[in-house]
């Protein structure tokens, strides 16, 4: 019997030591990146909020690949006669891309391959410029 208190008493002791170190853990604000490397269209524009954003890494007549995407992975676009690109918010080509342009694209997903197909590709003024790392 007083075996069994003492464990009861030693069991209570130690939840309760465990619950106030974890205490703190839940004062932590989380980290908040600095680097907008993901984009955050809300604070961005409205007019982007819908768009995905990334860093242009590849592009072809037919594709274009971004990297530094919401997906944290590079991801590949389908370019068609439809889509438009717009830069410094005046109509432009597609000749005028480069590898390192940060660019949001409205994008249509194809039912029948599930392909990405970009509608709209935006670059320019428009777009704040990423802070660079210290």
């Amino acid at each position: 019997m007083k075996l069994r208190k003492i464990l009861m008493a030693t069991t209570i002791a130690a939840a309760s030591m465990a619950t106030l170190a974890a205490a703190p853990q839940n004062e932590k604000q989380p980290i908040v990146s600095d680097t907008g490397r993901f984009g955050d269209a809300t604070s961005i524009a409205r007019k982007y909020q819908d768009y995905l954003y990334g860093v242009v890494k590849e592009v072809n007549p037919n594709e274009l690949i971004l990297t530094k995407t919401k997906f944290g992975v590079e991801q590949a676009f389908k370019l068609n006669k439809k889509t438009k690109f717009i830069q410094d918010d005046k109509p432009s080509s597609f000749d005028k891309l480069k590898v390192g342009d940060r660019i949001y694209v409205d994008v249509d997903k194809d039912k029948k391959t599930g392909d990405l197909i970009a509608k709209k590709v935006v670059s320019g003024v428009d777009i704040p410029s990423i802070p660079s790392a210290p």
